[in-house]
C-alpha cells in the first residue's frame, strides 16, 4: 500500500529552495510513503498520526491521513 505525500505551503516552500528537493521527495516516497509509522518515525504529543522523522538529514514533520492514504509534511527542516 502507497501512501500520497503532500506538502503544506511552508514546508513546500522549504522544498522549493533545497539543494536536492527531488532527491528528497523520492527518498520520502520510498520510506514514509510506503510506511508512515516506520523508518524510526515517532508520534508527537501522544497523536499517533502526527509524527516526526528525519529523512534525506532533514527533519520531517507531518500527519498521516489513513482513510485517504495520504501523508502530509507540515515542516520540513534541512539540517546543513
Amino acid at each position: 500500500m502507497s501512501f500520497r505525500i503532500s506538502y503544506a505551503p511552508p514546508a513546500d516552500d522549504t522544498l522549493a529552495k533545497m539543494r536536492d528537493g527531488q532527491s528528497f521527495r523520492d527518498e520520502m516516497a520510498r520510506t514514509l510513503g510506503r510506511e508512515p509509522y516506520g523508518h524510526a518515525s515517532s508520534a508527537v504529543k501522544g497523536e499517533r498520526d502526527r509524527r516526526e522523522a528525519t529523512v534525506s538529514g532533514a527533519i520531517v514533520l507531518y500527519y498521516v491521513s489513513r482513510s485517504v492514504l495520504t501523508v502530509t509534511v507540515v515542516r520540513l527542516v534541512p539540517l546543513p
